[in-house]
């Protein structure tokens, strides 16, 4: 598939800002992760403001972004409109909550609107996820993988910019909440590569064998292509990138969306002030690109079943 800008920028950014509103809505309540209120609320900042930003990016890809609002009436049978209810939905808990944290307002009231910005990050996190886990006709989204990855890195890279947030504010239990987001970035690590090897041994998708029905007659091939030149289908569902180039692209991103930060994270633990602030940001920074290589890898190795007929073998 082909991998554009807008889409790569709208899942980066969106799920490093839900992952971190998640830590933040579920973590502080808790008091697992007890910060003071202006740290709070600058981490809450940095998380609407991805959001926002990743949201503003996903128009862009719109061929008539004036028409986006259609997009909200249809939640009843579409992913994409049932993510961007949520997405706008989790606005409501997540600016009471940043309220309720500023003005000392009532705890459990305070609380609650944190446990529900948490729920509602995690349901459009998934919401995003299904938009591609339901297409049957791209076999390497159309698998268990896809919603557990999805969920892993927005938690992995919002735990890693939360950290990043505290170091800078000199907070106490910023050693901790670091340990914590490396071992979810380890779990993240472990799952990406999961998916990847599914995707390199599945042989489970369609040929052009499968794809015609023709394949008792015996071997099936294309004999012309439907087209003399390249069309829409061919640059949007046909985009192909080379196994070396892929294979370089998924070590660039394991060591910047993965090894890196963990180690960053780990000197952070271990080191104060301002090593700390300087490794906890170096962290943050690094996974932010390690996570878009390793979306642009998401998009760039699918294939879709039309490229049967344009000649693929599998799909």
């Amino acid at each position: 598939m082909h991998p554009a800008l807008s889409i790569i920028l709208f899942t980066t950014l969106s799920g490093m800002g839900y992952g971190l509103l998640f830590w933040l809505g579920l973590m502080v309540p808790l008091w697992w992760l007890p910060i003071g209120a202006y740290t709070g609320l600058a981490g809450l900042a940095v998380a609407l403001l991805f959001v926002t930003a990743g949201l503003s990016c996903s128009s862009a890809h719109l061929g008539h972004p004036e028409r986006a609002w259609r997009a909200f009436t249809q939640w009843r049978s579409s992913w994409l409109s049932r993510e961007g209810v949520a997405s706008l939905l989790t606005y409501v808990p997540a600016l009471g909550y940043g309220y309720l944290w500023f003005t000392g307002g009532d705890d459990r009231l305070w609380s609650l609107a944190g446990y529900a910005s948490a729920a509602g990050a995690v349901v459009t996190v998934v919401c995003t996820a299904m938009i591609y886990r339901s297409l049957k006709t791209v076999r390497r989204w159309h698998n268990g993988w896809v919603v557990p990855n999805y969920l892993a890195l927005s938690g992995a890279s919002g735990g890693t910019w939360i950290v990043a947030v505290m170091a800078i504010r000199n907070e106490i239990s910023t050693p901790r909440t670091a340990l914590a987001a490396a071992a979810v970035i380890a779990v993240a690590a472990a799952l990406k590569v999961g998916y990847w090897r599914f995707i390199d041994q599945d042989r489970s998708g369609s040929t052009i064998a499968s794809a015609t029905g023709l394949g008792r007659l015996g071997q099936v091939r294309l004999l012309d292509p439907p087209h003399t030149e390249d069309n829409y289908l061919l640059k949007e569902m046909g985009f192909q990138i080379g196994r070396k180039h892929a294979q370089k692209l998924r070590r660039i991103a394991l060591v910047a969306g993965f090894a890196a930060p963990i180690v960053l994270l780990i000197v952070t633990a271990v080191t104060t002030e301002t090593a700390a602030a300087a490794a906890a940001l170096a962290a943050a920074l690094v996974m932010t690109v390690g996570v878009f290589v390793e979306r642009w890898l998401f998009f760039a190795e699918a294939k879709h079943t039309v490229t049967l007929y344009y000649g693929a073998s599998t799909a």
